[in-house]
């Protein structure tokens, strides 16, 4: 199957990687602020086509069913499922959500006891003790290259920043002369989440740690990220523009949505109603970071 274009999210962001039409909701709850967003989504005339689609990204997310526990066998099966009875609709996502390199797993994650799969460059790889066909090296390949194989696509979760574990250990990022504890933020972790630190966007060691998970994603066949504790808690527009510019430089093609939505809410956060306008956004699209 071939691989298209890099589809991810972040939260509340997924309204603009696929909305089918601008929702009246949302055009109440922006007023006339939507016109800025259009005004740097017009820059060009290519990134402005690229903007909408006819519908959100359709397809499965193991979270509501699994939590954290979900295993390789278990997202076959509904993979599976999704081919025979809902691909016909447009469902063709399959996404193995949250902590899936956790040996350890409990449902709710977010534990500060769970023991982690990192390779030897401070990267996350599949728990092999749940997805076993990742040992030797293989990641989630084999289990995306299953997924493509009934006219599906393939997706993760991710969660912003650089794994703890990565930055005590002070490992290289692959194919840099950096080390994690140049990249991390260790001032910056997610406010319900233990696993990773933020990483600096003010120097190149955090833009090369994106690029290194970036390429590893790209080459496991992964088609869809979800991106994590990114969109508020608190907002962070630079990180967003880090996580496109690493997807972009895989090769594989990338809309510009998460730098133009970067660039909307800083619009928004130099008004006196930016934060009480974000508010009212995530709480009509009903997907809070």
């Amino acid at each position: 199957m071939k691989l298209g274009n890099w589809v991810y999210t972040a939260t509340f962001v997924l309204v603009f990687v696929a909305p089918g039409t601008e929702s009246i909701a949302l055009r109440s709850s922006l007023r006339g602020r939507t016109k800025d967003f259009f005004k740097a989504a017009q820059a060009t005339e290519t990134e402005g086509a690229a903007l909408l689609a006819s519908t959100p990204p359709l397809g499965w997310n193991s979270w509501d069913g699994y939590g954290t526990t979900v295993n390789e066998k278990q997202v076959k099966s509904n993979a599976k499922w999704i081919s025979q009875n809902l691909k016909q609709f447009g469902w063709q996502y399959v996404v193995v959500d949250m902590e899936w390199f956790v040996t350890n797993p409990i449902p709710e994650g977010n534990s500060k006891s769970f023991d982690y799969a990192i390779d030897a460059y401070g990267r996350y790889i599949p728990a092999p003790n749940r997805f076993p066909s990742s040992i030797g090296g293989k990641g989630f390949k084999p289990l995306a290259d299953y997924t493509h194989s009934l006219g599906l696509k393939f997706g993760i979760h991710i969660l912003r920043g650089i794994p703890k574990q990565a930055v005590e250990r002070n490992l290289p990022i692959a194919g840099t002369k950096y080390r994690a504890a140049e990249a991390a933020d260790n001032s910056d972790t997610c406010p319900w989440n233990f696993d990773n630190y933020g990483l600096n966007a003010n120097n190149s060691a955090g833009q090369a740690y994106y690029n290194s998970i970036a390429q590893l994603y790209a080459s496991w066949g992964v088609d869809f990220i979800k991106v994590d504790c990114i969109s508020s808690h608190p907002y962070r527009g630079e990180e967003i523009r880090m996580v496109r510019d690493a997807l972009q430089k895989t090769g594989r093609p990338n809309p510009p949505h998460l730098r133009i939505l970067a660039h909307f809410f800083e619009l928004l956060d130099r008004s006196g109603t930016g934060r009480k306008t974000q508010h009212n956004f995530r709480r009509h699209l009903g997907h809070l970071a």
